[in-house]
C-alpha cells in the first residue's frame, strides 16, 4: 500500500524525464546555455532600444517591451534549473523550488497570451478606428492594459498551486524535465476533482478567452484590409505579421502542453516528449525578439545603427 503524504509534506520531487547521455550532456549544456544567453541578450537589447528612444514611445512598442520583459522572466524561470540538472547526476528538486518554478512558468505563459491580446486590441484600434486611436489608446489605457496583463496572472496563478498543496500524494516522481502543476496533481491519491475542474476553468479563462478576443479583432482587421487601398493593406500586414507569427508559435506550444498534461503520452518517444514540453519555453523567448527585431523597420534600423556604432 502506497504511503499517502500531504503535498506540503513532500520535501522534494524527482524529475524522471532526464536520461544519461554520457559525455554528450556537456554538448547539450553548451547548446542550451547559448540559447539562454541569446534570449537574454536579444530581449534586453530590444528593451533598452525601446526605453532609450523617444521615437519608439508609442503604444505598439510599449506593448512589445512588456512582451520582451516577459520573455526574460519566463526563460529565467526555466533555464538555470534546466542547465543545473543537465550537468547533475541526481535529478531532484526541492518542493519549494518546484512550486516556485510552476509559478514562474505558468504566470509567464498567461502573461504572454495577455500581452498578445493587448497588442491585438492596439492593432485593431490603429487599423479599424484610426481617427479614434489616440483618444482610446491614452497613456492611462496603456498602463492599465500592461498592468492587467501582469497583475492578473501573477495573482491568480497562486490559486491552483494552493489547491495542489492540499492534495495527498502517493509519489514524488514527475515525468518531465521541469515541474508542472498538473504533473503533481496526477500523483494525487486523494480526490483531485476540484483541481481538474479549476484546470479546465483556467484553460477557458487564460487561453480560450484571449484567443477568441484575438480572433474577433483579426476578423475585423481583415474586413478593413480588404476594403482599403493597397498601401494601407501593406502597412497593416507589415505590423500584424510579427504579432500573428508570435501568436501562432506560442499557441502551438500551449497546445503541446495541454495535450501532454491531459493525455497519456507513454507511447511517445521520451526525446519528443521533452522537446514538446520545452518548445514554448525555449523557442518563444528566442523567436519573439528575432521576429520583431527583424520585421519592425523602426526597431531594425535603430538596432543596426546601435550595433554598427552609429554608422
Amino acid at each position: 500500500m502506497k504511503m499517502m503524504l500531504n503535498s506540503s509534506q513532500v520535501s522534494h520531487f524527482t524529475l524522471a524525464a532526464y536520461s544519461d547521455p554520457g559525455l554528450f550532456k556537456y554538448v547539450i549544456f553548451l547548446i542550451l546555455l547559448c540559447f539562454y544567453v541569446l534570449i537574454i541578450v536579444a530581449n534586453v537589447l530590444l528593451i533598452v532600444v525601446i526605453c532609450m528612444n523617444r521615437s519608439l514611445h508609442e503604444p505598439m512598442y510599449l506593448f512589445m517591451c512588456s512582451l520582451f520583459v516577459n520573455e526574460v522572466y519566463g526563460s529565467t524561470g526555466l533555464f538555470p534549473a534546466l542547465l543545473l540538472h543537465i550537468l547533475s547526476d541526481v535529478h531532484t528538486i526541492s518542493a519549494v523550488f518546484c512550486y516556485l518554478q510552476i509559478y514562474c512558468v505558468y504566470s509567464y505563459a498567461t502573461i504572454e497570451l495577455f500581452c498578445l491580446t493587448a497588442m491585438s486590441y492596439d492593432r485593431y484600434l490603429a487599423i479599424c478606428r484610426p481617427l479614434q486611436y489616440h483618444a482610446c489608446m491614452t497613456s492611462k489605457t496603456i498602463v492599465l492594459l500592461i498592468a492587467l496583463s501582469w497583475l492578473f496572472p501573477l495573482l491568480t496563478i497562486i490559486v491552483p498551486i494552493l489547491l495542489t498543496l492540499h492534495l495527498q500524494l502517493c509519489g514524488n516522481v514527475i515525468n518531465k524535465v521541469y515541474c508542472g502543476n498538473y504533473s503533481i496533481v496526477k500523483l494525487a491519491c486523494s480526490d483531485a476533482r476540484v483541481n481538474n475542474i479549476y484546470g479546465l476553468v483556467q484553460i477557458m479563462t487564460y487561453i480560450i478567452s484571449p484567443l477568441i478576443l484575438i480572433l474577433i479583432t483579426y476578423v475585423r482587421i481583415l474586413k478593413v484590409c480588404f476594403s482599403c487601398c493597397k498601401q494601407t493593406r501593406q502597412k497593416a500586414v507589415s505590423t500584424c505579421t510579427p504579432h500573428l507569427a508570435s501568436l501562432l508559435n506560442f499557441s502551438f506550444g500551449c497546445l503541446f502542453q495541454i495535450i501532454q498534461g491531459r493525455f497519456d503520452m507513454s507511447s511517445v518517444p521520451n526525446i519528443l516528449n521533452v522537446f514538446l514540453s520545452l518548445y514554448f519555453l525555449v523557442c518563444q523567448p528566442l523567436f519573439t525578439p528575432l521576429l520583431y527585431g527583424l520585421k519592425m523597420s523602426k526597431i531594425c534600423t535603430i538596432c543596426k545603427r546601435l550595433l554598427c556604432g552609429g554608422r
